[in-house]
């Protein structure tokens, strides 16, 4: 038993300290989920695992017959009311509906689906670099790979919307009705899988517009034939959406597509109207001189200018791109490449040291890449989102997320269906 109920302050910090692990960690992860979830029920899920973990940390600072099931107990009891809430994004108080968030990146979904009052009961990631930024975020380590049915079993039941970012991959079609079995080994499966099992009241899935034409068509055909025959849902025609239309900066486009569970009722469905507030570049821009490391050096610069000229001269259209402070940037890409399509003009530097290795000098033209903070903005992300990760890590998050005010936009339009 332990003695002094004092001492568990000492092990909070590492009770806390959730690390984050490249494979799964079902333990962690059912730590954080059950402190997010002990209002409403969910924790049950995640209660075994959690128990385990605390069990594990205590061992570190205790002898096991000191650690009792009483004691593991208590001690996470404890933590709940002690808890960590420093996170910028928590949970609404009084939630009106539950989601989950399936390839959850750093939590664009989440964001967005928060802010309409909505609680995050389960979520899956299984990059360990997202991870990060994600607990940084929202307190959370997402659950891993989402086609392990050990991860699936941590889904609960009674959620009212599932959220998914899923890659696009091809189906194995051919000759054959492109139904629910021909998705197998694609990661659509596991999405169309958990709405079959689950049956939530709704479902958001986003993906890249060449969703729209990938393997002529027929990939978007099977899953449309999925959502609608096979799952039963009332699916209305996929829309491309664009980040500019919705406050943003940015020429991004993407494929929404939604559905209703069918013993609903809901008939129709429209996708919001662009709001179109002409926002341009300069409105993201840090309002401060940034580092010398984001200026191109000379070398580069000629880099650059040598292959568009090449691209020019074969009729392309290709090469780098500086976008004047009252354009609109070109799509943050995913993966994070294509800095150099989005690089601005920015004449405030008065150091040109260099602070990285770089061939040649920093350019004196004022030319320089987008920083990471404003490529959050480009993205919809508040400034108090906070990056936890180098630079290159930074830059692949932001332009594999989502646009958060696109997503938030035709999350209001399926709560006002669901009546939320």
């Amino acid at each position: 038993m332990i003695k002094e109920k004092v001492s568990l302050h000492n092990i909070d910090e590492k009770l806390f300290e959730v690390k984050v692990f490249e494979s799964d960690d079902f333990k962690a992860s059912s730590f954080t989920h059950f402190l997010h979830n002990y209002k409403n029920g969910v924790s049950k899920y995640y209660k075994n695992d959690a128990l385990l973990y605390v069990e594990d940390i205590l061992k570190k600072s205790y002898t096991s017959n000191q650690i009792t099931n009483k004691v593991v107990e208590e001690t996470l009891q404890y933590l709940i009311f002690e808890s960590n809430e420093s996170v910028p994004f928590l949970a609404p108080e009084n939630p009106k509906f539950k989601f989950i968030d399936l390839f959850a990146g750093i939590g664009g979904f989440r964001l967005a689906f928060q802010n309409l009052s909505g609680k995050c009961v389960f979520t899956s990631e299984w990059d360990k670099y997202s991870k990060q930024t994600y607990k940084a975020n929202f307190g959370e380590i997402p659950f891993g790979d989402i086609t392990k049915e050990k991860t699936k079993s941590y889904i609960p039941d009674d959620f009212d919307v599932l959220c998914a970012g899923f890659p696009c991959q091809a189906f194995s079609i051919a000759g054959r009705r492109g139904g629910f079995e021909d998705t197998r080994g694609t990661l659509f499966f596991e999405v169309a899988e958990i709405i079959k099992k689950k049956q939530p009241k709704a479902f958001f899935l986003e993906n890249v517009k060449g969703l729209r034409s990938h393997d002529k068509g027929k990939t978007l055909e099977t899953i449309l034939n999925v959502l609608r025959n096979d799952l039963g849902y009332f699916v209305p025609e996929p829309s491309i959406v664009n980040a500019k239309e919705f406050g943003l900066p940015q020429n991004r486009e993407r494929i929404f597509i939604v559905g209703f569970r069918s013993d609903l009722g809901i008939e129709s469905f429209e996708y919001p109207k662009p709001i179109n507030n002409n926002v341009v570049l300069e409105d993201v821009l840090e309002e401060k001189a940034v580092s010398v490391k984001y200026y191109l050096s000379t070398t580069y610069m000629q880099t650059l200018k040598n292959h568009k000229e090449r691209h020019k001269n074969k009729g392309n259209g290709f090469g780098y791109e500086i976008i004047p402070n009252d354009g609109i940037a070109n799509a943050v890409v995913c993966g994070g490449m294509g800095r150099e399509r989005n690089l601005v003009l920015d004449k405030r530097l008065t150091n040109f040291k260099p602070v990285t290795n770089i061939t040649g000098e920093v350019n004196r033209e004022g030319i320089r890449k987008m920083t990471p903070r404003e490529w959050a903005r480009l993205q919809g992300f508040p400034d108090n989102f906070r990056i936890v990760v180098s630079d290159a890590q930074a830059y692949k998050q932001f332009g594999n997320s989502v646009a958060v005010p696109a997503i938030q936009a035709t999350a209001k339009k399926i709560l006002d269906k669901l009546n939320y």
